[in-house]
């Protein structure tokens, strides 16, 4: 039998401990990828270690090397002074 490629939103929600209803707002906020299918929402499973956050996204991985060169670039003499001590 083949695996289910796709979770329903209230599985999801009970994995993340979350309310059905703000797992719901997630998506619609595009929090959290989902397709519809039908009148309902499935996330792919694909999706669930980056819920998670086991797994950074390529968007995830950007904003925190933005934020490292910002860092650097405003503290840099602060840090190099710190890792001398």
């Amino acid at each position: 039998m083949k695996e289910k490629e796709y979770i329903t939103i209230p599985q999801l929600a009970e994995i993340l401990g979350l309310s059905r209803i703000a797992v719901y707002k997630k998506v619609k906020k595009g929090e959290i990828e989902a397709v519809r299918i039908g009148r309902n929402y499935a996330v792919p499973k694909k999706y669930i270690s980056g819920i998670l956050g086991k797994e950074l996204s390529d968007k995830g991985k950007e904003e925190i090397n933005r934020a490292v060169r910002k860092t650097i670039q405003d503290y840099g003499e602060v840090l190099k002074q710190l890792g001398e001590e």
